[in-house]
């Protein structure tokens, strides 16, 4: 049987746009032989809704949508991932569900078993679990149905125990001939390989090929790379698609060819820079934004920044600003222009000493008799954020930030100030990978596109005179190794200790992750590069102990 795969990019919410991307890319696949043809999760809702799902309106419009596209399937059937209501209450009031369309109606839902609700998840706070995987007899194929979390319940993985059903043993029982799951797996960078060993444990359950349909595009924080695949019982995938763009296939489940897509294969710092580039793209194109603006202060992470922003939107859409204050050195103001030049971008200079003396001026009265400390420092960064976002709102620009993981973790930066902006790409970012990201596009430029001083200076937010990170931080090596282990192993004082950081400086940093809490619900949206991203995938309150 041939299985057309339509691995395409849907918006929340946006039933009419998803509505005709699927119509389009489901004639398209009939035109290359498709048999049957199979969309993501939740494509034409639009995945992760969040709330919208409470609009009932937009359901009604989704369902409309469902029903005038199952009339174009006269002949060959369609696959697709949506919502619908839970007409049997008590209960909660949706399914999250896969409609089979055919013969021009929607003959079968398969309503999803397992619902997430860890990390970035949150399903059980609007739909209804199913009780089985919908089984359909379609071409001679005894065809199992499930939806992205219904395949993930390996006994080795840390979620499977919040489950009491297994749908692949169900369907291993049934002895289906084939697979089918639609999903909207979000990425991140170990993901990738654990969602190969799920889809491997899947076929060797059930014994049947699988076919795997993942959501691509970027929603928010949230970034789905695609990699649809068909997989042989034997475990071989046969047949792998593009990472972190649309794409499209025909399969025949006898075939054993083999074509796997080079950007299936990518991992690492070539993945995480590819992953940030798309995301970049995908936020400003959803947004409705077509420029973009930042800061260039002569360091690593407006470096790395402006430089991913120009392959995501073009060098000419992209404005860098040098905003120069009294105690900003020479070499940061040379470093920022190299960094313009060898871009290619539009570059300014701002000099912010004026609006910095103005408001010291204003507040002499009230701060006479005291230290200058951080309030005066902050006043800097904040006079920086009132011209950059003046830039932003004038011109209609997105305004990047450009903090990493590393600093946003133990809060060094200032709220209105550098932390101003519509989007944080490196938010999600360690100190030493914004590095490694810096070298790797050098090495795919084939030239020093991020100027040596940049790479070799010690970065600096030059709110003081002669100020280096490492005053007030503990070196990036040591806090990046630690953050690691408390955010993402959820290690506590007393395992941080036994794994050899000096006590001291175990609770300088967890002291610092608690009381800059504040400061990261105020933050521009991060990409979520890691299994534990700051946003929606860690929940912390910030009033505790």
């Amino acid at each position: 049987m041939n299985i057309g795969i339509a691995q395409i990019n849907s918006i929340p919410g946006d039933i009419v746009g998803n509505s005709q991307k699927i119509s389009e890319t489901y004639q398209r696949l009939i035109e290359k032989g498709a048999e049957l043809v199979l969309f993501p999760e939740m494509v034409l809702f639009g995945y992760w809704p969040g709330d919208l799902l409470l609009d009932q309106e937009k359901v009604q419009a989704q369902c409309q949508a469902l029903e005038a596209f199952a009339k174009l399937t006269t002949h060959i059937p369609a696959l697709v991932g949506c919502v619908i209501p839970n007409t049997k209450r008590p209960g909660l009031p949706l399914f999250n569900a896969a409609a089979w369309c055919e013969g021009g109606r929607v003959q079968a839902y398969a309503k999803k078993c397992l619902l997430p609700n860890y990390n970035v998840f949150d399903e059980r706070r609007h739909f209804e679990p199913g009780d089985k995987p919908l089984i359909i007899d379609y071409k001679g194929h005894k065809i199992g149905i499930t939806l992205c979390e219904d395949i993930w319940t390996d006994p080795a993985l840390p979620t499977a125990s919040r489950y009491g059903l297994d749908p692949l043993k169900y369907l291993a029982e049934a002895q289906v001939d084939l697979v089918l799951n639609l999903s909207a797996s979000p990425w991140s960078a170990p993901h990738v390989t654990e969602r190969l060993d799920v889809l491997r444990r899947a076929v060797k359950l059930t014994q049947a090929p699988i076919v795997y349909c993942n959501l691509v595009g970027g929603n928010e924080e949230l970034l789905f790379d695609g990699r649809s695949l068909c997989m042989d019982k034997e475990g071989t995938v046969r047949r792998g698609l593009e990472a972190f763009q649309t794409d499209e296939t025909v399969w025949n489940t006898k075939s054993h060819e083999t074509q796997i897509a080079a950007s299936f294969l990518e991992h690492s710092i070539p993945e995480l820079k590819r992953a940030l580039v798309f995301g970049i793209k995908e936020y400003a194109a959803k947004t409705g934004f077509k420029t973009a603006v930042l800061g260039l202060s002569g360091g690593i992470d407006s470096a790395v920044v402006a430089a991913l922003a120009v392959e995501a939107l073009g060098a000419d859409n992209v404005l860098g600003v040098s905003l120069p204050s009294s105690i900003s050195s020479e070499g940061s103001m040379t470093d920022a222009i190299a960094l313009a030049k060898a871009l290619g971008m539009p570059f300014i200079k701002l000099p912010i000493s004026e609006i910095v003396d103005g408001v010291e001026s204003t507040l002499q009265s009230r701060f006479e008799g005291t230290e200058k400390g951080l309030a005066e420092e902050n006043i800097q960064a904040r006079a920086r954020g009132i011209l950059l976002m003046a830039l932003s709102n004038k011109e209609d620009r997105l305004l990047l930030t450009t903090g990493n993981k590393s600093e946003m973790a133990v809060g060094y930066g200032t709220l209105y100030g550098d932390m101003c902006g519509g989007l944080n790409p490196l938010g999600d970012v360690y100190k030493g990978d914004v590095y490694a990201l810096a070298h790797e596009i050098n090495r795919e430029k084939g030239c020093m596109v991020i100027p040596e001083s940049i790479l070799t200076k010690a970065p600096s937010a030059e709110l003081r005179p002669d100020q280096k990170d490492q005053d007030t931080l503990p070196p990036y090596p040591i806090l990046d190794a630690l953050l690691k282990a408390h955010l993402e192993d959820f290690e506590g004082e007393a395992a941080l200790i036994k794994r050899g950081f000096e006590p001291e400086t175990v609770r300088w940093v967890l002291r610092q992750v608690r009381l800059s809490e504040y400061k990261r619900k105020k933050a521009a949206p991060v990409i979520r590069c890691s299994p534990v991203a700051f946003g929606t995938g860690r929940r912390m309150p910030i009033v505790r102990q």
